[in-house]
């Protein structure tokens, strides 16, 4: 277990996921929020940052291989993070997009996508995996805090890892199988299209990227996902009206 734990922080430290710390037959489907909406605080960081929010939450429908892909995904515990997701895909930004890594070696990691650059075939492989999603009211990239929600607190922490803000509880949202998260850089901040979704219950993960919901049915084409499978489309079919844009 030692060596299998090793070898995968080994990988996202050395960068190859792209999520670069760089950056089930769990209850992927098990993973519920209540109707509580995001405490103030969290809405005047959204808007002040003229972020999406998501009050509440929705369901994602993702095909790939021509199979569907349903993730429920929590704005109550993770308002911006999940806002900014749903936002993308209700844009059309995923549409086309390339699973761009896709590790199960030396054990079942992640299957990560969502970088805008790769709906371009012109663009190098090589260059996947550095892209963000260019906000066309601004013309610049938008980015999202590290959003993460302690078990049993009242609102997410923000731009720290658990780590960084000495926390020692497990998070609200953890990286069970199915888990449907937030790729970044090294930069705390830096996540803003890219995704991944956990292929194994990978809780060295907790507290340091941001999961924001769940694969609730078609784990089995995730399985099956290989990397430079395009996304088929995504879009919104359930909880749209949750989200808020200003």
């Amino acid at each position: 277990v030692l060596i299998m734990v090793s070898a995968l922080i080994a990988l996202v430290t050395t960068g190859i996921l792209g999520i670069s710390l760089t950056g089930d037959n769990s209850q992927v489907g098990d993973a519920t929020s209540s109707e509580a909406s995001p405490a103030p605080g969290v809405s005047e960081l959204a808007s002040s940052a003229g972020l999406p929010m998501l009050d509440g939450t929705a369901t994602v429908e993702m095909v790939v291989n021509g199979s569907p892909i349903v993730m429920e995904l929590d704005g109550t515990n993770a308002p911006i993070t999940a806002g900014n997701f749903v936002d993308l895909v209700n844009r059309g930004v995923y549409d086309g997009l390339v699973f761009h890594r896709v590790v199960r070696d030396p054990e079942p990691f992640v299957a990560q996508g969502g970088d805008p650059q790769s709906k371009d075939p012109s663009v190098p492989a090589q260059q996947l995996g550095t892209g963000s999603f260019i906000d066309p009211d601004t013309q610049a990239p938008r980015y999202v805090p590290l959003e993460i929600k302690p078990a049993g607190a009242e609102e997410p922490i923000y731009g720290e890892t658990f780590e960084e803000a000495g926390i020692s509880e497990p998070p609200e949202l953890p990286h069970t199988r199915g888990a449907v998260a937030m790729a970044r850089s090294q930069a705390i901040d830096s996540a803003s299209a890219q995704f991944y979704i956990t292929l194994a219950e990978l809780p060295f993960l907790d507290g340091s990227y941001a999961v924001f919901g769940y694969v609730t049915s078609g784990m089995e084409t995730v399985d099956a996902i290989q990397q430079g499978d395009r996304i088929e489309s995504a879009r919104v079919i359930e909880g749209l009206e949750n989200l808020k844009t200003e």
